[in-house]
């Protein structure tokens, strides 16, 4: 499990990417998510729904620390989460994130 202060950590990286992803205008239709659970921390984005006035969630990668490594994880149409080869494991969450942001197969 993640100790307190690498999860402090990793919430301002992760919020000072936000901040920047997204442009000012569209910030109130589109919302960058995080969640921790365990030794995972899973990205995801969220945008309004086709049917007006619903929104949908959609996950973009999941960060795993595994043997003090950070290895980047995306998930399939069945609900199940795959290991990325093209991104090494790497000691550096910030470096994972900016791998997963420079990869264009990552976001919807």
């Amino acid at each position: 499990m993640l100790d307190s202060f690498t999860k402090k950590r990793i919430e301002k990286i992760v919020d000072n990417y936000k901040d920047k992803k997204i442009p000012n205008h569209l910030k109130h239709e589109i919302q960058i998510k995080y969640k921790f659970r365990g030794n995972t921390v899973t990205l995801s984005q969220e945008k309004p729904a086709y049917k007006p006035g619903h929104r949908v969630e959609y996950p973009i990668a999941q960060f795993r620390f595994e043997d003090g490594l950070w290895k980047v994880y995306w998930k399939d149409s069945k609900e199940k989460w795959h290991f990325i080869d093209d991104i090494e494991p790497n000691t550096n969450f910030e470096e994972q994130l900016k791998a997963v942001d420079e990869n264009g197969i990552f976001w919807v």
